[in-house]
Protein backbone atom coordinates (compact mmCIF):
# COMPACT_ATOMS: atom_id res chain seq x y z
CA UNK A 1 0.00 0.00 0.00
CA UNK A 2 1.46 3.34 -0.98
CA UNK A 3 0.54 6.76 0.30
CA UNK A 4 -1.54 8.64 -2.27
CA UNK A 5 -1.72 12.40 -1.83
CA UNK A 6 -4.49 13.98 -3.92
CA UNK A 7 -3.36 17.63 -3.92
CA UNK A 8 -2.07 20.36 -1.65
CA UNK A 9 -5.08 21.26 0.46
CA UNK A 10 -3.60 24.18 2.37
CA UNK A 11 -0.54 25.77 3.89
CA UNK A 12 -0.86 26.58 7.58
CA UNK A 13 0.54 29.87 8.88
CA UNK A 14 1.00 30.35 12.64
CA UNK A 15 0.24 33.89 13.83
CA UNK A 16 -0.28 35.79 17.06
CA UNK A 17 -3.07 37.92 15.58
CA UNK A 18 -5.81 36.84 13.17
CA UNK A 19 -6.36 40.50 12.28
CA UNK A 20 -2.74 40.92 11.15
CA UNK A 21 -3.00 37.78 9.06
CA UNK A 22 -6.25 38.87 7.46
CA UNK A 23 -4.85 42.34 6.76
CA UNK A 24 -1.98 40.75 4.80
CA UNK A 25 -3.62 37.80 3.07
CA UNK A 26 -7.09 39.25 2.47
CA UNK A 27 -6.33 42.96 2.45
CA UNK A 28 -3.02 43.21 0.61
CA UNK A 29 -2.85 39.90 -1.27
CA UNK A 30 -6.54 39.79 -2.20
CA UNK A 31 -7.33 36.26 -1.00
CA UNK A 32 -10.99 35.92 -0.02
CA UNK A 33 -11.85 34.48 3.38
CA UNK A 34 -14.04 31.43 2.83
CA UNK A 35 -14.34 30.14 6.39
CA UNK A 36 -13.54 31.08 10.00
CA UNK A 37 -13.81 28.78 12.96
CA UNK A 38 -12.47 28.06 16.43
CA UNK A 39 -11.17 24.48 16.44
CA UNK A 40 -11.10 23.64 20.15
CA UNK A 41 -9.67 20.15 19.53
CA UNK A 42 -6.55 21.71 18.00
CA UNK A 43 -6.46 24.80 20.22
CA UNK A 44 -6.69 27.38 17.44
CA UNK A 45 -8.77 30.11 15.91
CA UNK A 46 -8.52 29.49 12.17
CA UNK A 47 -9.38 31.25 8.94
CA UNK A 48 -9.26 29.72 5.46
CA UNK A 49 -8.53 31.94 2.49
CA UNK A 50 -8.80 30.80 -1.14
CA UNK A 51 -5.79 30.78 -3.42
CA UNK A 52 -6.16 28.85 -6.66
CA UNK A 53 -7.40 25.33 -5.92
CA UNK A 54 -6.05 25.43 -2.37
CA UNK A 55 -6.08 27.53 0.75
CA UNK A 56 -3.97 29.43 3.20
CA UNK A 57 -4.99 28.54 6.75
CA UNK A 58 -4.27 31.21 9.35
CA UNK A 59 -3.80 29.71 12.82
CA UNK A 60 -3.88 31.70 16.05
CA UNK A 61 -3.35 29.72 19.26
CA UNK A 62 -6.05 29.77 21.92
CA UNK A 63 -3.28 29.71 24.53
CA UNK A 64 0.48 29.38 24.96
CA UNK A 65 0.26 25.69 25.94
CA UNK A 66 -1.34 24.62 22.62
CA UNK A 67 0.76 23.11 19.79
CA UNK A 68 0.58 26.34 17.74
CA UNK A 69 1.25 28.44 20.85
CA UNK A 70 4.38 26.38 21.57
CA UNK A 71 5.42 26.61 17.92
CA UNK A 72 5.25 30.42 18.00
CA UNK A 73 7.12 30.53 21.31
CA UNK A 74 9.92 28.29 19.93
CA UNK A 75 10.15 29.49 16.32
CA UNK A 76 8.11 32.65 15.96
CA UNK A 77 5.32 33.31 13.51
CA UNK A 78 5.45 31.80 10.04
CA UNK A 79 4.78 28.67 8.03
CA UNK A 80 3.54 25.92 10.33
CA UNK A 81 2.62 23.01 8.05
CA UNK A 82 1.76 21.78 4.58
CA UNK A 83 -1.51 19.85 4.28
CA UNK A 84 -2.31 17.29 1.59
CA UNK A 85 -5.80 16.03 0.78
CA UNK A 86 -6.31 12.28 0.98
CA UNK A 87 -9.32 10.18 0.07
CA UNK A 88 -9.34 8.03 3.23
CA UNK A 89 -7.52 9.17 6.37
CA UNK A 90 -7.17 5.71 7.94
CA UNK A 91 -5.63 4.23 4.76
CA UNK A 92 -3.35 7.26 4.41
CA UNK A 93 -2.21 6.88 8.03
CA UNK A 94 -1.50 3.17 7.52
CA UNK A 95 0.44 3.88 4.34
CA UNK A 96 2.42 6.68 6.00
CA UNK A 97 3.37 4.41 8.91
CA UNK A 98 4.29 1.59 6.49
CA UNK A 99 6.55 4.08 4.65
CA UNK A 100 8.43 4.77 7.91
CA UNK A 101 6.81 8.12 8.66
CA UNK A 102 6.00 8.81 12.30
CA UNK A 103 2.44 9.89 13.02
CA UNK A 104 2.09 12.35 15.89
CA UNK A 105 -1.12 10.68 17.10
CA UNK A 106 -2.44 7.17 16.45
CA UNK A 107 -5.99 8.28 15.60
CA UNK A 108 -7.36 10.99 13.27
CA UNK A 109 -8.57 14.28 14.75
CA UNK A 110 -11.38 16.59 13.71
CA UNK A 111 -10.08 19.70 11.98
CA UNK A 112 -11.53 22.79 10.37
CA UNK A 113 -14.87 22.31 8.54
CA UNK A 114 -15.22 18.84 10.11
CA UNK A 115 -12.33 17.44 8.12
CA UNK A 116 -10.46 14.45 9.52
CA UNK A 117 -6.76 15.04 9.96
CA UNK A 118 -3.50 13.41 11.00
CA UNK A 119 -0.02 14.88 11.31
CA UNK A 120 3.31 13.38 10.30
CA UNK A 121 6.17 14.32 12.62
CA UNK A 122 8.71 16.71 11.06
CA UNK A 123 11.64 14.56 12.23
CA UNK A 124 10.64 11.92 9.67
CA UNK A 125 9.69 14.45 6.97
CA UNK A 126 12.86 16.50 6.46
CA UNK A 127 11.82 19.04 9.09
CA UNK A 128 8.35 19.75 7.64
CA UNK A 129 5.17 19.16 9.62
CA UNK A 130 2.82 17.39 7.20
CA UNK A 131 -0.93 17.23 7.68
CA UNK A 132 -3.06 14.61 5.96
CA UNK A 133 -6.61 15.89 5.42
CA UNK A 134 -9.72 13.96 4.51
CA UNK A 135 -12.21 16.73 3.71
CA UNK A 136 -15.69 16.31 5.16
CA UNK A 137 -18.20 15.10 2.62
CA UNK A 138 -20.79 17.66 1.53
Amino acid sequence: MSLRLERIDHIGIALSSIEAGLELYEGRLGMPVVHRETVEAQGVEAALLDVGDGHIELLVPLGPDTPVGKFIEDRGEGMHHVAYAVENIERAMEAAAAAGLELIEPEPRIGIRNSRTAFIHPKTAIGVLIELVEPASG
